[in-house]
């Protein structure tokens, strides 16, 4: 009878270790998650705020090489090319002003370029983004 005695001993020996090791953490492994979370919020909440930027310089990179390639061939002045750029800008809320661009355009080429700077407040870190899409197509003939 004292075998039995000993095995339930050991056994109960085992429950009370497993318990105690199990309530001795401090909370660390919490600690850590958080801060990670914290981090990974932080950059998604950084890139939804700079990330659209850089779409929008795509975009009008994109628009300004479409304009180069049919202001030759549709013989568009500057003042028209110039105005086309122009609403792109305004629909992509791009903070440019009209006299920013730059347009130079005759027969044989058309250079477009422009220089402008995009404000981003990231909680309470304020940086200027500055972009500078140009853009030249030249005639074939």
């Amino acid at each position: 009878m004292s075998r039995g005695m000993n095995r339930v001993d050991k056994q109960d020996i085992r429950l009370r270790g497993a318990i105690v090791g199990g309530s001795s953490e401090r909370g660390a492994g919490q600690l850590k998650t958080v801060l990670v979370v914290a981090i990974i919020a932080l950059i998604i909440y950084s890139a939804i705020k700079i990330v659209p930027a850089y779409v929008n310089n795509y975009q009008l990179a994109d628009k300004m090489e479409e304009q180069a390639r049919f202001a030759i061939v549709n013989r568009y002045t500057e003042e028209q090319v110039r105005d086309n750029i122009f609403k792109v800008c305004q629909e992509l809320e791009i903070p440019a002003k009209k006299e920013d661009i730059k347009v130079v355009s005759n027969n044989a080429v058309v250079k477009i370029s422009m220089q402008y700077t995009v404000p981003v407040d990231v909680l309470s870190f304020h940086m200027d983004l500055h972009f500078a899409p140009t853009s030249e197509n030249k005639a074939l003939i």
